[in-house]
C-alpha cells in the first residue's frame, strides 16, 4: 500500500467522545503523514498528550494552532498568554518531532510530483465583517446584539501585541515573506486553522461569527502561492470546495453535538493525497 497524506482538525479532546476518536486515529501504512489544522484542545497537557500519541503512529505529523490552543483557561497549569503560549507549543512540538509553522516546510513526494506542505499561523483581524457593517466596532456591536460572540474575546490574549488584529498582521507579513521565498516550481499544500478565503464562511448559520474566521489579507493566496490544496478547520463544516481551480478541504471533527447530528462518526481524517506507486 502506498503512503497517504491525511488531515484532520478540531479534535477538541476535552470532550470524552472526541478524545476516544482522537486516540483511535491510525495510519493506513507505516509511511502515512498526518496534518493537524488546529484546535486539538484547550489545555496545554491535553494537546501535548494527543500530539505525542499521534506522532508515535505517523511517519510525520504537521501541526498549526487554532484559537483553542491559544486560550488561557483558568484550569490550565500553563498560564502563558498570547505569543508566549504559542512559542511554548512550538518548543514542545520540536521536542517530540512534530512540525510547526516555525519549521522548514516539509516536502511530500506525491504521485504527481513533490509539494511543499506549509502550515501557517495567521489568526484573524475582523475584516470578515458582519453583513451591513463597515468597521470592526460596528461588526462587533452587531455580533454582541445578536448574542453571537466568540469566546476568544475573553480567552485569547494577544500579548505582547495591543490587539488580536495587530498580531494577525504581524503573522501575515512574516508568513507572506516565507511563502514568497519558496521554490516557484513546486506547488504547495497550505494549512491554516482559519480559512484563507472568506467564501467558506458563507455557510455559517450566524454570519456575525465570520469576523473571527480569517482575514482579507490572505485573499488570493491559494493561487498566488501555487496551492493544489488549502486545508483548514475552525468552521466545523467539513467538506470540499473548489475556488479558482484549487481544492479547499475543511477537515474538522467538531463538537460531539455536531458530528452526531451528521450521523455515525468514523475516522474524521481526510485523505489529501495518496501515492499508490
Amino acid at each position: 500500500m502506498g503512503a497517504s497524506l491525511f488531515a484532520v482538525s478540531d479534535l477538541h479532546v476535552s470532550y470524552p467522545e472526541n478524545r476516544s476518536i482522537a486516540e483511535a486515529l491510525e495510519p493506513a501504512s507505516d509511511d502515512d503523514w498526518l496534518i493537524i489544522a488546529g484546535d486539538v484542545g484547550d489545555v496545554f497537557a491535553d494537546v501535548e498528550r494527543t500530539l505525542r500519541l499521534l506522532r508515535g503512529r505517523f511517519r510525520e505529523v504537521i501541526w498549526t494552532p487554532g484559537n483553542h490552543e491559544l486560550w488561557t483557561v483558568s484550569s490550565d497549569p500553563v498560564q502563558l498568554r498570547g505569543d508566549a503560549r504559542y512559542r511554548a507549543f512550538v518548543r514542545m512540538c520540536r521536542e517530540i518531532g512534530v512540525r510547526t509553522p516555525e519549521d522548514e516546510y516539509a516536502r511530500w513526494e506525491g504521485p504527481d510530483g513533490p509539494v511543499l506542505i506549509a502550515p501557517v499561523f495567521l489568526l484573524y483581524d475582523y475584516t470578515f465583517r458582519a453583513p451591513g457593517t463597515r468597521t470592526k466596532e460596528e461588526s462587533l456591536a452587531k455580533a454582541y446584539d445578536a448574542g453571537v460572540v466568540c469566546t476568544d474575546e475573553r480567552m485569547l490574549h494577544p500579548d505582547p501585541y495591543p490587539d488580536r488584529e495587530s498580531w494577525c498582521r504581524a503573522r501575515v507579513a512574516e508568513t507572506e515573506r516565507r511563502l514568497a521565498a519558496t521554490d516557484p516550481a513546486i506547488p504547495t499544500v497550505l494549512v491554516s486553522h482559519w480559512p484563507l478565503d472568506r467564501r467558506p464562511t458563507e455557510q455559517l448559520w450566524f454570519p456575525e461569527f465570520a469576523q473571527w474566521c480569517g482575514t482579507e489579507l490572505t485573499a488570493g493566496w491559494h493561487t498566488r502561492f501555487r496551492a493544489t490544496v488549502a486545508v483548514y478547520g475552525h468552521l466545523h463544516i467539513p467538506g470540499t470546495k473548489t475556488y479558482e481551480g484549487v481544492r479547499f478541504e475543511e477537515v474538522s471533527l467538531g463538537y460531539p453535538r455536531e458530528w452526531k447530528r451528521r450521523g455515525e462518526q468514523r475516522s474524521p481524517m481526510r485523505s489529501i493525497f495518496r501515492d499508490d506507486a
